[in-house]
């Protein structure tokens, strides 16, 4: 009879899901301030004309993010990855992509 032996925890899968959702979250803040500031990122972005720009900008914040998660899960399932680090990382990227999305930090970058 053959000993049962599980395989060992990994948290690289998680780690890979917390930072994946920090980068979709800093990309949306860079596009939504971009659909603001320049006028051709606007067009780009504006996928659905009762919403303006905001439908390009949030799907394809979305888009970055499946992609980012789908790429840092393929490297990082098997590693044991430093969530301090991650963490960390995907706490100030948060803050960023928040900051870039609301309205007086947006006019105070562009110099309005």
């Amino acid at each position: 009879m053959t000993e049962f032996t599980p395989s060992p925890l990994t948290n690289g899968k998680g780690a890979a899901a917390i930072l994946a959702v920090a980068i979709g979250a800093l990309a949306l803040g860079i596009f939504t301030m971009a659909g603001d500031a320049v006028p051709s990122a606007a067009s780009f972005f504006n996928v659905w004309a009762p919403t303006g720009p905001l439908s390009g900008v949030t799907g394809l914040s979305i888009i970055v993010w499946l992609v980012a998660w789908w790429g840092l899960s393929l490297l990082w399932r098997e590693r044991e990855v430093s969530l301090k680090g991650v963490n960390w990382a995907a706490a100030l990227m948060i803050v960023t992509g928040l900051l870039l999305t609301f309205p007086p930090v947006m006019d105070l970058l562009q110099g309005k």
